[in-house]
């Protein structure tokens, strides 16, 4: 017996001595085979870029696997993200199978280690994803590639950081911590993978919408995956996201520009804690504190084919279902109970337009009070509504049993609303509607402000029988709060819309910056302090017929620091002081003083027909005003338009935006105004408003030391586009500092770069403006005439070829006095009539055409001493900046560039 222990001790020693040596051998007799393998490989079958520091061979790194490990190791995307990063790793180890490479002699990967990692897979508008790294389809690497081989069995993934970032369906994942175990027969053509996943911290985003933050997630998998048409079947999947069970099933295939999706996930019977506890943090902190009961069913379903390239989308559904709920948040008196919920929505082919909201029905108690409500909506721009919502409850008791956060509630609310039918604006049309709201002895106090909103009361009625704006009647009567010791009311009747009738009274002191913190603790959006004791009466038809006697609409009316935005306009408009007076269908300013962005405004006047612009969308507000500015910036006033590329959407500069609703009047005055580089001083004019359109009239400014005078239409064709229309005037003004100062000179005048010397203009032209509010120059016509007093033209490229030309020195740079040039601008040609003038002796007469881009088609006769009876043809085509001169007068005409109306 003795010998039988011994022995076998020794064989086991013996073995374990062998296995440990063999262990220690191998790594040194295969190390740079191994490697040299590898490497070959990976430089031949993967089309991204691949680096790393050293490789070191091992049983040991992952044991009892005989491993190839790559340290700090990365690997760049496929195209498009050529450049970007997909697998950055502390260590990546390839396991080599110990069998074929002893008796076989090859080099076979049946498992990868991947650890301390960052995996960033990205897929762009187009569907085009960075992942596509392995050339499975290489014929002339498989030769040289025969004796390496990927025959996976495993796949094991320890603390990574995985960002899936997909635009083409506009699904962000970020898991931190990811830890994951594959196996299975990998390389086969079809295989079953099982998987085992835990995630510290996964966060989910749809549409830029998180859905999932900071959970924790646990999964065990079953995939069937078909690596000839790369495709996934999801067979059993047991997901836990916290402590919420989930089922996952359905299929997702990789097409060549896109998804085949048929995803179903779902949670049946599960308890509603643990639905709280799987969503966001803020749930979960108020869930530690609060007693939830009840059972919940979850479904999510996603299927169809999602391709971005032929706008293919596919249908997404959500349901759920909560039966016997109960909620008590930190031992309150009285629970909310007998919560009951069926939600149902579905979005075909992810089409807002078609999405369908099916709320059937909410209903819970608190104590003896009640909250239900059946809501359906079909369609978002014009969406079918039916709903019923009915309640009876005391805010108090409802603020105690749900423990709402960041706010203290009290007052009685009942609603009782019943509403069926479309919404549609455009076509006059509203959903049948017969409501109620009352709220009383209302109390709103939140943690971001101090001070509480008090005495809040509110009765409430709206009424429409038959759907139409003729039927509609609001009734406020009244509403009423405290804040801050100062009472606010409003009493308000409005009766149908089609013809407004108004009664409406209110009186009160707000300061919006204060209330606004009651509500929002992230910063100041909104500011400003408003005084009002007013009072209006009459209906919309007599306002706009003038029955002035029949309206009865007064008070006074005070703004002080106001911030008011409009969709023409990118800037807020500041009213930093404005005391209005109302009387009849006039709104008299008295000393209104604004800014907006760098440009401030001191008005007095009036405007008119208010209280029907203010209830109609289609009513023209009309107005006469006096106004004085220190300065004006107007590229401030420039909208933003987007601008749609093939990767992106972008915004840029747009044109200033006219409103086709206002009829006003404006005598002007400013010291200073800024346009596009352009500096105007002491502008005085008449600006009219009106149809979407600005006329400036008899205006008159200063610029470059040189009094203008200007007469300018303008309108806005769309956020990008514009057209204009002016004549100008301006005398005896510096060529060379019209040169250095203005753009537009710079741009449409060129070839004056050294001109020196003093001109006039007579001009008057039309034509389109772009985003930038620049001129697009073949939309442009008009003509008129360049007066030149005394002008050296000094380093014209064109003279100074005809001087080396001709041989004549004195016309290379020429004065020029008393010569009036006229010409005429089409379709981007700029065409000059004959003109002739002296110098040196010689007298040259010129003619032709020439473009905004350069082009250059003149015709000229050098006059030679004493009388220049006789002279010498000669044409200049090329350039401006590369002038060719050449005898005779016989050349082609430039090509003009008609321009095409686009839609804007």
């Amino acid at each position: 017996m003795k010998r039988i222990v011994v022995k076998s001790f020794k064989i086991f020693g013996i073995t374990t001595g062998l296995i440990l040596l063999l262990m220690f051998l191998l790594p040194i007799l295969f190390p740079g085979k191994i490697e040299l393998e590898i490497k070959k490989f990976a430089n031949q079958k993967l089309k991204g870029e691949v680096a790393f520091k050293e490789a070191n061979l091992s049983f040991f790194n992952h044991f009892p696997s005989l491993t190839l490990s790559l340290e700090e190791f990365s690997l760049k995307g496929s195209e498009p993200f050529k450049k970007d990063t997909l697998v950055a790793a502390n260590e990546i180890a390839f396991g080599i199978n110990l069998k074929h490479l002893l008796f076989n002699g090859d080099v076979t990967i049946d498992k990868v280690f991947l650890s301390d990692a960052f995996v960033n897979i990205k897929v762009n508008e187009k569907g085009e994803a960075n992942y596509n790294v392995y050339d499975s389809n290489n014929k002339e690497t498989l030769k040289d590639t025969a004796s390496t081989k990927i025959r996976l069995d495993k796949i094991t993934i320890e603390d990574t950081h995985l960002v899936y970032d997909d635009k083409a369906t506009k699904i962000l994942i970020d898991a931190k911590g990811f830890n994951y175990i594959g196996k299975g027969d990998l390389d086969k053509s079809i295989f079953d993978l099982k998987t085992e996943a835990h995630i510290d911290d996964f966060n989910f985003t749809f549409d830029n919408e998180q859905y999932l933050k900071n959970k924790k997630v646990n999964a065990e998998l079953i995939t069937k995956v078909n690596t000839n048409s790369l495709s996934f079947i999801f067979e059993q999947n047991n997901l836990k996201v916290n402590k919420l069970p989930i089922d996952f099933v359905g299929k997702l295939d990789f097409l060549k520009n896109g998804y085949d999706l048929d995803f179903k996930v779902q949670s049946k019977n599960s308890k509603l804690n643990d639905f709280f506890t799987a969503l966001p943090p803020a749930y979960v902190t108020w869930l530690e504190k609060t007693k939830v009961k009840g059972t919940t069913d979850l479904v999510f379903t996603l299927k169809g084919k999602y391709i971005a390239s032929t706008n293919e989308k596919p249908d997404l559904a959500f349901n759920m279902k909560i039966r016997d709920g109960e909620v008590n948040y930190n031992k309150a008196p009285i629970s909310a109970t007998n919560i009951f919920l069926n939600f149902d929505t579905k979005l075909p082919l992810l089409d807002t337009e078609k999405l369908k909201v099916n709320i059937d029905s909410i209903f819970f108690n608190v104590g003896k009070d009640y909250v239900k409500a059946i809501v359906k909506t079909e369609g978002v721009t014009t969406p079918n509504i039916d709903a019923r919502i009915k309640s009876e409850i005391n805010l108090t008791q409802l603020d105690q049993a749900f423990g709402l956060e960041n706010m203290d509630l009290k007052g009685l609310l009942n609603v009782d609303i019943n509403s069926k039918g479309v919404f549609d604006k455009v076509n006059k049309k509203l959903p049948i509607t017969k409501g109620l709201i009352s709220f009383k002895s209302g109390y709103i106090k939140t943690d971001f402000y101090p001070n509480a909103m008090k005495n809040i009361n509110l009765l409430a009625s709206v009424s429409d029988d038959s759907g139409t704006l003729k039927d509609l009647k609001i009734n406020i009567n009244p509403a009423s709060f405290n804040f801050e010791g100062k009472p606010i009311y409003v009493k308000a009747n409005l009766e149908n819309f089609e013809n407004i009738k108004y009664d409406i009274d209110a009186k009160g002191e707000l300061d919006l910056a204060k209330i606004y913190k009651v509500f929002s603790q992230k910063g100041l959006d909104l500011e400003g302090y408003i005084k009002a004791d007013v009072s209006f009466k009459g209906t919309q038809q007599d306002a706009i017929a003038g029955n002035y006697s029949k309206l009865n609409n007064k008070g006074t009316l005070i703004l002080r620091n106001i911030r008011t935005k409009s969709e023409y306009l990118p800037k807020p408009f500041i009213i930093k002081e404005g005391f209005f007076v109302f009387n009849q269908d006039k709104m008299n300013f008295n000393n209104f003083i604004a800014v907006y962005g760098k440009s401030d405004f001191k008005m007095n006047g009036y405007m008119q027909n208010v209280i029907d612009f203010v209830l109609s969308d289609k009513a023209v507000l009309k107005g006469d005003f006096n106004v004085d500015a220190n300065y004006i910036n107007i590229d401030e006033f420039m909208s933003k338009s987007d601008v749609k590329t093939s990767e992106a959407t972008s915004t840029s500069n747009g044109v200033v935006v006219i409103p086709p609703n206002f009829d006003l009047q404006f005598n002007c005055s400013a010291q200073k105004v800024d346009f596009d580089e352009l500096k105007l001083q002491n502008l005085k004019g008449n600006v009219t408003i009106n149809n979407g359109k600005l006329y400036l009239n008899k205006s008159a400014f200063d610029i470059i030391g040189s009094n203008v005078a200007m007469d300018v239409i303008y309108g806005s064709e769309s956020a990008s586009k514009a057209f204009f229309d002016f004549k100008v005037l301006a005398k005896e003004f510096d060529i060379k500092r019209a040169y250095n100062e203005i753009k537009m000179f710079r741009e449409m005048a060129s070839a004056a770069e050294n001109a020196e010397g003093i001109i006039s203009l007579d001009y008057k032209v039309g034509g389109k403006l772009n985003n930038e509010m620049m001129p697009i120059y073949p939309s442009i016509k008009g003509g008129g005439t360049l007066s030149v007093k005394k002008v050296k033209m000094k380093g014209f490229k064109m003279f100074g070829a005809v001087s080396k030309k001709t041989g004549k020195d004195g016309i290379k740079n020429p004065d020029v006095s008393n010569v009036d040039i006229k010409s005429t601008i089409k379709n981007n040609i700029i065409t000059i009539e004959r003109f002739k003038f002296k110098v040196a002796g010689f007298r040259p007469r010129i003619e032709g055409t020439t473009s905004f881009d350069g082009r250059l088609n003149i015709k000229m006769r050098l006059g030679l001493p004493p009388l220049g009876i006789i002279g010498i043809p000669l044409s200049v085509t090329g350039t401006k900046d590369n002038p060719k001169v050449k005898l005779g007068r016989k050349t082609e005409d430039l090509e003009e560039t008609e321009y095409e109306e686009t839609t804007p």
